[in-house]
């Protein structure tokens, strides 16, 4: 089990023995303090002096104590993951075209929703991520490669056209494809920028290679794939006249994000695509590093100083 905390100089940490004999020390005063006034009296000026209170007296310790124990554990160096923006990586949008997507349980259908929701998420992207766009229904495209060039993947997103079938595993493959074909970064060319494929279906795969195999390899490229069920149960298409039902699947979506180390979600209206590619673009242009958070415990330590001086002072304070 992985520590909850870990430190920098761990060596530091024994000043905090200090903090248990303080808490005896106190106790032990207190209980003498309760045995001499049994034993004894109140004089005539005590009886007329207004009593403290106790636990005011309690708080202003135990803060003063938390201050001390918080000081040390900040003199001790502590580090944890902190979320810090990526420099650069590269982001494979992949949409479904199949004909399932014209399906008007979410308005005005599914595909339209979505390519207004792939615009806004563009905007959400640091400036310097290349972003490639792909699209499938029987077959897969690399419409737009890698391309910091928002515009030119915008227009491509607002031209996208609806085909037939549903070739899930085919549209990873692209999407892998898409990423080799990212540029190198000036600074570092032999080390491949990070990538992710963001992925929405409504459908399952009914053509093409199995989905869990292309999942399988995006594992073995360290490429999360964030799949995203989009559309409801009561999705249906017209065909001849007659309803075709298209329901959202999700046990494969949830299969990918599974196998490849990325995350499923679920959107069944504009508004919650909307709020899953928010939280998408947080996950992917982010990256958690170890950092030394001194600060924050110092902060606390100081929190803690000021609740116990406030506590002394109301100790002290003979109001009118």
């Amino acid at each position: 089990m992985e520590p909850l905390i870990e430190f920098m100089r761990p060596e530091r940490l024994w000043w905090l023995l200090i903090i248990p004999v303080l808490v005896l020390l106190y106790v032990g005063l207190l209980a003498r303090r309760r045995s001499r006034a049994r034993s004894r009296s109140l004089g005539k000026l005590e009886r007329v002096l207004p009593q403290q209170q106790a636990w005011k007296r309690h708080v202003a310790v135990g803060a003063a104590v938390l201050s001390l124990a918080a000081l040390n554990v900040a003199y001790a160096q502590p580090k944890g993951q902190v979320d810090v923006p990526r420099d650069r990586a590269t982001v494979v949008l992949t949409i479904d075209v199949s004909r399932s997507m014209v399906a008007e349980d979410v308005a005005p259908n599914r595909l339209v929703a979505a390519k207004a929701a792939a615009q806004d998420f563009l905007q959400m992207l640091p400036s310097g991520f290349n972003v490639s766009l792909v699209s499938f229904a029987a077959t897969p495209a690399v419409v737009v490669p890698p391309t910091t060039d928002r515009g030119i993947v915008a227009a491509a997103i607002e031209n996208l056209q609806v085909a037939p079938s549903t070739a899930i595993g085919e549209g990873i493959y692209a999407s892998l494809d898409a990423l080799a074909q990212a540029p190198a970064d000036p600074e570092h060319p032999d080390e491949p920028a990070p990538g992710a494929i963001v992925l929405l279906s409504d459908g399952y795969t009914n053509i093409g290679r199995p989905s869990a195999g292309a999942a399988e390899q995006a594992k073995e490229l360290d490429v999360p794939i964030y799949t995203i069920a989009f559309g409801t149960r009561d999705g249906y298409v017209e065909s001849g006249g007659r309803r075709e039902p298209v329901p959202v699947d999700h046990a494969e979506l949830e299969q990918i994000a599974r196998i490849s180390g990325g995350k499923k979600f679920a959107a069944g209206s504009s508004a919650e695509l909307k709020q899953v590619y928010e939280s998408i673009a947080n996950t992917v242009g982010y990256v958690k590093v170890d950092q030394e958070v001194t600060e924050q415990y110092a902060g606390f330590a100081l929190g803690f100083a000021l609740l116990a001086s406030l506590a002394l002072m109301s100790l002290a304070a003979r109001w009118p």
